[in-house]
C-alpha cells in the first residue's frame, strides 16, 4: 500500500528525497498537475485541494524542517514562545516551570499510540530512546492519567498527559471528568474510575486496586495549559458509512466543550488512523469531520498515521508523519505561552482583601436582617 513517491518530477530518481506521500494517489492531485505551488488562485481552491496542498507543504518542509523543530523542542523552556502584549514585561507574567499538554478523546481514538509515536519521533533526541504507555496490553484499560516527558532533557519545559478515553454512552459523566481536569488540574497516576468499571473487570480487563493508587495524590498537580483533541478518522468514517453519526456528534460535543474552550479558544485537532484507508477515504473523512466541527481543513488540524497496516508503530522513517506530529506539539507550546496571565502585585492583593472584607460585612448584615425578620414574625404570632 505504501508507495515511495518523490516530491517532484526532477527528484523522481533521487531516493534520498523520496518520502511517503499517500495523497498523491488522489484523483484531484493528478488532475491539477501534481499541485504545483501557485499562490495566485488560493480563494478558488476546493476543500479537497486545500488538504492536498497542506500535505504537500508538510512534505516539502519535513526533510529539512524536522531536525530544526526537534532542536527547538529539545531546548524549549516554558515561556520561550511568549510574545509581549498589553505593555507587560515577561518578568511580570505568571509562567509555570513546565507546560502541560493534555490529550483528550474517546476510547480507541489513538491517544496512547500518539504518545508512543512521540517517544519514537522525539525521544531519540533525549537520554531514553523509546518508552511505551501502559495501555498497550490487550487486557488493560487505562484508569488513570499518565504523565510523559517525551524529551528526556534537563532543559525541556513541557510534558504530555495521556488521559482515559471517554465513552460515547456516558457523555455527561465523561465531561464531568474533563471539567475537573481543566479546572483543578491533573497529576500523574490520577485515578479515573467510572460506573462501568466493574463490568470491565468481569470481562477480564486488568483493573488496578485502590491500594495501588494510595500514593498517586503525592504527585504534583499541574494546570492544563493546552488540550489536544484526538479523534480516529477510520472509526468515524466507517461509522458514517454505516449511517451512524454518533461518534462524529460526540466528537463535536467534545471539541466545543465549554471547559475545554475556557483553556483553549482554538484547541488543536489531531486525526489518527491506521494505514488502512485509501487516499480518498482519508481526505473525505477529514473534510467531513472538519466541516461538522466548524473548523478549518488545514489550520490547527493534523492527519497522523499512528499504526501501519501491519500493526507497527510509524516513526521518522515516514518524515511527513514525524514532522506533522512535531509541528502539532510545537504549535501547542505556542498556544500555551499565549495564555499566561500577569502576576498579582500589591494593588491586586489589596483589592482582593478589600473585596473579601466587604463581602464578609455584607454577609454579616444579611444574616442580621434574616435573624431579626424571623424574630419579628414570632412576636407577631404571639400577639
Amino acid at each position: 500500500m505504501r508507495n515511495q513517491l518523490s516530491l517532484s518530477d526532477e527528484d523522481e530518481n533521487d531516493s534520498s528525497n523520496s518520502v511517503f506521500c499517500w495523497w498523491k494517489t488522489a484523483e484531484e492531485f493528478k488532475e491539477r498537475g501534481n499541485l504545483k505551488l501557485d499562490l495566485s488562485n488560493l480563494s478558488n481552491l476546493t476543500p479537497t485541494v486545500k488538504v492536498l496542498r497542506e500535505m504537500e507543504r508538510l512534505a516539502l518542509v519535513a526533510p529539512e524542517g524536522l531536525d530544526d523543530l526537534r532542536h527547538k523542542l529539545l531546548t524549549y523552556r516554558s515561556g520561550d514562545f511568549w510574545s509581549p502584549t498589553g505593555g507587560i514585561n515577561k518578568e511580570d507574567m505568571k509562567i509555570p516551570p513546565l507546560i502541560t499538554i493534555l490529550l483528550v478523546g474517546f476510547s480507541g481514538s489513538g491517544k496512547s499510540s500518539l504518545v508512543n509515536l512521540m517517544y519514537s519521533v522525539l525521544g531519540r533526541s533525549g537520554l531514553i530512546p523509546f518508552a511505551q504507555t501502559s495501555g498497550n496490553s490487550p487486557n488493560y484499560t487505562t484508569l488513570f492519567i499518565e504523565e510523559h516527558n517525551v524529551l528526556r532533557s534537563l532543559r525541556s519545559g513541557f510534558c504530555v498527559y495521556d488521559s482515559r478515553g471517554f465513552d460515547y454512552n456516558r457523555m455527561s459523566e465523561s465531561f464531568e471528568d474533563l471539567t475537573a481536569w481543566m479546572v483543578d488540574g491533573v497529576h500523574h497516576n490520577q485515578l479515573c474510575r467510572r460506573s462501568g468499571d466493574e463490568a470491565l473487570r468481569r470481562e477480564g480487563m486488568v483493573i488496578p486496586s485502590m491500594g495501588s493508587m494510595l500514593s498517586s495524590s503525592r504527585f504534583k498537580r499541574r494546570r492544563v495549559n493546552c488540550a489536544i483533541v484526538v479523534a480516529n478518522v477510520a472509526d468515524i468514517y466507517k461509522a458514517l458509512q454505516k449511517g451512524d453519526s454518533k461518534p462524529l456528534e460526540a466528537t463535536r460535543e467534545l471539541f466545543w466543550c465549554p471547559s475545554l474552550r475556557k483553556c483553549n479558544e482554538n484547541p488543536l485537532l489531531i486525526l489518527t488512523h491506521g494505514d488502512l484507508l485509501s487516499a480518498k477515504e482519508r481526505i473525505d473523512g477529514r473534510l467531513k469531520i472538519c466541516e461538522f466541527l466548524g473548523v478549518s481543513e488545514t489550520t490547527g488540524t493534523y492527519d497522523i498515521v499512528c499504526l501501519t497496516e501491519h500493526g507497527l508503530l510509524a516513526d521518522d522513517s515516514d518524515p511527513v508523519t514525524a514532522y506533522a506530529l512535531t509541528e502539532a506539539i510545537y504549535r501547542a507550546l505556542i498556544f500555551s505561552d499565549r495564555t499566561h496571565s500577569p502576576k498579582r502585585n500589591i494593588k491586586d492583593w489589596v483589592v482582593i482583601f478589600v473585596s473579601w472584607v466587604m463581602c464578609s460585612i455584607s454577609a454579616f448584615f444579611a444574616f442580621l436582617a434574616y435573624f431579626f425578620s424571623r424574630l419579628s414574625r414570632r412576636d407577631k404570632l404571639k400577639l
